[in-house]
């Protein structure tokens, strides 16, 4: 069995309007702004959270597995399943969106930041120890900073996904553009107010990893140079 699906244009409902965009302006950036701080704010928790779980993933390897596993089964778990359950427990407020987005980015940090940290030389180490280096001295003087291409990918990678992920919240009222984009399809469809915050979404994840790309050259320019 096939369905035919047919498209008629709408010269009175237009994929994207300038008039739309001066007369809700506000509305517009107010939605932005919850956007971005949303993702900015689920990121940088998660950072926090990721960095100390994947040292102990890398000083205890027993941990890595276990680390790994459960940070994958929460990321296969389907958004609007995670935030319908975390609601009746913490409510209908942006603590529901912040905690499922930082559950999302858990994973993909962990594991970049795990990888990064694997790729240090072994006689580096052996070097910092016999120049004697302790276990944290190690860490924040040798391995972390060799490990940063490999910890800017997970956050570069978790801040693209917190961005498309942020729309979800729409559920609980705190979507951000995600707000516009449901009240677009509940309002007969109105294009130009999903386009235009779909376009939104897609320039503020591209902003935010051009950022982080610009970051991780600053702080890894050995990198730069022996890409070139």
């Amino acid at each position: 069995m096939s369905f035919r699906l047919s498209y008629r244009a709408d010269p009175g409902n237009p994929w994207f309007s300038w008039q739309y965009v001066r007369d809700n302006s506000d509305t517009i950036l107010a939605a932005v702004r919850e956007h971005a701080s949303l993702t900015g704010r689920a990121v940088l928790i998660a950072v926090l959270i990721a960095l100390p779980l994947s040292v102990l993933a890398y000083w205890f390897r027993p941990l890595a597995g276990p680390i790994l596993a459960v940070s994958g089964v929460v990321y296969t778990i389907p958004s609007l399943a995670l935030f319908a359950f975390i609601a009746p427990y913490l409510g209908t407020g942006t603590t529901t969106v912040l905690v499922g987005l930082v559950l999302y980015a858990l994973l993909l940090i962990v594991r970049n930041v795990v990888a990064g940290l694997n790729q240090v030389p072994p006689e580096v180490g052996e070097a910092a120890q016999g120049m004697g280096y302790g276990r944290w001295g190690r860490l924040f003087r040798i391995d972390l900073p060799l490990a940063l291409p490999g910890i800017v990918t997970g956050v570069r990678l978790a801040t693209v996904s917190t961005v498309a992920l942020v729309t979800v919240g729409v559920l609980v009222g705190h979507g951000g553009l995600g707000q516009l984009i449901f009240a677009g399809f509940q309002n007969n469809l109105y294009k130009a107010e999903i386009m235009t915050a779909a376009l939104l979404c897609v320039a503020i994840a591209v902003v935010l990893d051009l950022l982080l790309v610009l970051v991780a050259r600053l702080v890894t320019p050995w990198s730069t140079r022996r890409a070139r």
